[in-house]
């Protein structure tokens, strides 16, 4: 995503609520990738798959550190997004 120097608050703000609007988007096209992936997952350790969940944190902190953005906050995003889709996953898995 190109970045620009704004001339004003107001344009700022737009910049800013079309980033949401993309975040957004993105979100949910992987959420719908998770909702593929469980038809592959047989059990709860499957899902869970701790070894997995530090694979995705160790690239994507390392992104975020290239990024020159905060490791740290997007750790605690991608945790939050990943418990999430975890809880959605187990609920497919179990009756």
């Amino acid at each position: 995503m190109q970045k620009e120097k704004c001339e004003s608050l107001d344009q700022v703000r737009e910049k800013i609520d079309a980033i949401d609007q993309a975040l957004i988007e993105i979100i949910a096209t992987r959420q719908f990738y998770v909702d593929q992936a469980v038809r592959f997952k047989r059990t709860a350790e499957e899902v869970q798959s701790p070894e997995r969940v530090q694979q995705v944190i160790n690239k994507v902190r390392q992104k975020a550190i290239d990024l020159g953005t905060n490791p740290d906050l997007v750790e605690h995003l991608y945790r939050e997004m990943i418990q999430h889709f975890i809880q959605r996953e187990l609920k497919e898995i179990r009756p």
